[in-house]
């Protein structure tokens, strides 16, 4: 989700320029100028703090405010939220059950939980607690009954008893273990599931497993007088305040907040220069356990390992309403960059970067700016747009304001470019309405990621339809098993087909895997969303590449070896 300006750093010696090798850090200087650019010039946030470790030991380099309106200047000990790179600490406090022969990562989590809590089962399987810690459970991102009283800290009302209810009553919509689908539900039982199996709470799990004998001091949930005077405060994308997050019940997803240093001494357990009883631990944590979806990318037990260039990087990130971290390292060159910063703009490129500078800074976003129109032409846009199928978009007015809500998501006011045309905030995205020929608006287009999605407008008491009203066309199973593969449309982002018996299914990096129905030999069509593949057959029979048609675009990709 990131791109990238390398600047090279060289010595002239004897007429021979000596340029910093990708797999050095680069220095001091060179980090606080990106910084100096992406916070005074480009306000991409208002503090960072940027973490190295290397052979020779650890850097760190501070730059921005704590706030807005607190000029001290973020260092080593400023406490920030991590988001979800806990999910990596929770993976080691299974990893380290696994070794003491507490839990087995194939156990069920059903028997972690109390009796009467049934934990959704499909076709016979079980999910195990291996699922979880690699997001292939097949439980969604969110649990449908999370509904905050305040959006603006999402998970500080939601129960243990709604999450037992939300599973009782969850049915599956695909095969445990089948694809890879990112839950925070999912890591979030996780660890309420070993807390519970450890007559634990998780703060005090996690403390006693990992961070007391990381000697990680300043790691916690519960932060004291003297740590939360050192918090950094948040801010959303367009560098406003916002309140810090509350996660209780899924605290095993997101909850810990941190300092560059503790993350220092973490990175320098995970590349093993700090010895620890974690170490048997910590090193199962970096297995590839299965591909994670996109290109070169596994998932191991919490680490996502990135393979490029000759190099395999382990990494997370995390990002809370007004925070974003990532934490990265490779243990072949014993290098490990931490990026912790105040404002809601991811610094993945920045780390990445940091870490190989064959990896590319993220250019500044384009800034947007608001114009005023007449509020009353907000009441045609009012009602609910169906992005996928249960993916609703609704648009709501309160006064001269314009909202739209994402199935499961907080709700996000809209600021206006034109009458036609809005932008978001707190998200790089934009949203723009549409009309049909008799001028009604019948539809909105969402641009996020460098991708439009077509959302079509619900008439009055329609909860949903249905794409793709074509007849399905049976096929044998050969042929659809030629069609199974990975197909790139553009660097980062792939279409992944899979079989199971005469079914095809089609995953995209970063969405769940869906359904596709044959119209011909080589046309498929989706009936969650009005979207189309075509196959490209060759006359020897293979398949080279296939195209996805949406929202009026052709995009074509080819057939990954």
């Amino acid at each position: 989700m990131n791109r990238i300006l390398a600047a090279g750093a060289g010595l002239l010696l004897c007429s021979v320029v000596a340029v910093a090798q990708p797999t050095s850090v680069p220095g001091d200087a060179e980090i606080r100028r990106i910084l100096t650019e992406r916070i005074d010039e480009e306000h991409r946030s208002v503090g960072i703090v940027v973490g190295v470790v290397e052979l020779g030991g650890q850097r760190v380099v501070g730059y921005g405010r704590l706030a807005t309106d607190d000029a001290r200047r973020p260092d080593g000990d400023t406490v920030f939220e991590i988001g979800s790179i806990t999910k990596v600490f929770t993976s080691i406090v299974l990893a380290d059950m696994v070794q003491r022969g507490e839990v087995a990562l194939g156990d069920p989590v059903q028997r972690l939980l109390p009796a009467d809590v049934r934990v959704p089962t499909r076709n016979g399987t079980a999910i195990t607690l291996l699922h979880l810690a690699t997001h292939s459970s097949g439980l969604p991102r969110l649990p449908d009954n999370l509904d905050p009283a305040d959006p603006a800290n999402p998970y500080a009302d939601y129960t243990v008893a709604q999450l037992y209810a939300f599973l009782s009553s969850h049915e599956l919509g695909r095969d445990i273990g089948e694809a890879v689908e990112y839950s925070n539900l999912g890591v979030g039982l996780l660890g309420h599931a070993l807390a519970t199996r450890a007559d634990s709470d998780y703060e005090t799990l996690v403390r006693d497993r990992v961070l007391g004998p990381l000697a990680m001091l300043d790691t916690s949930i519960t932060l004291t007088p003297a740590g939360r005077d050192r918090l950094a405060t948040g801010h959303d994308r367009a560098l406003d305040p916002v309140a810090n997050w509350d996660i209780p019940t899924f605290a095993g997803a997101g909850a810990l907040r941190s300092t560059v240093n503790d993350m220092l001494t973490f990175i320098e357990a995970n590349l093993g220069v700090r010895q620890s009883p974690l170490r048997a631990a910590i090193e199962a944590t970096h297995r590839s356990q299965r591909s994670f979806g996109p290109p070169n990318m596994d998932i191991g037990l919490g680490w996502l390992l990135r393979t490029q260039h000759g190099r395999t990087i382990a990494w997370h990130n995390g990002g809370t309403g007004g925070y974003r971290s990532f934490l990265g390292f490779d243990a072949a060159s014993g290098t490990g960059v931490v990026v912790l910063s105040n404002a809601a703009r991811s610094p993945d490129d920045l780390g990445f970067h940091l870490l190989d500078q064959r990896f590319e800074l993220v250019e500044a976003p384009q800034q947007r700016t608001e114009v005023d129109v007449d509020p009353a032409i907000y009441d045609d846009y009012v009602g609910r747009y169906q992005l996928a199928m249960n993916v609703i978009i609704t648009v709501t007015r309160e006064d001269d304001q314009l909202f739209v809500q994402l199935t499961g998501q907080q709700r996000i006011e809209v600021f206006p470019e034109s009458a036609t045309d809005f932008f978001m905030r707190v998200v790089d995205a934009q949203i723009a309405f549409g009309r049909d020929d008799s001028g009604v608006v019948d539809h909105l287009v969402m641009h996020q990621n460098g991708a439009d999605q077509r959302a079509v407008r619900l008439g009055e008491g329609v909860e949903s339809v249905e794409y793709g009203s074509a007849e399905i066309v049976s096929l044998p199973e050969a042929t659809m098993e030629r069609y199974v593969g990975r197909y790139e449309l553009q660097p980062g982002f792939v279409i992944a087909i899979t079989r199971q018996g005469s079914q095809l299914s089609a995953q995209a990096t970063g969405q769940p895997s869906v359904e596709i129905y044959a119209s011909s030999e080589t046309e498929f069509f989706y009936r969650v969303v009005d979207a189309r593949i075509t196959f490209q057959v060759g006359g020897d029979g293979t398949v080279a590449a296939l195209t996805l048609h949406q929202g009026g675009r052709d995009l074509p990709g080819r057939k990954l070896p």
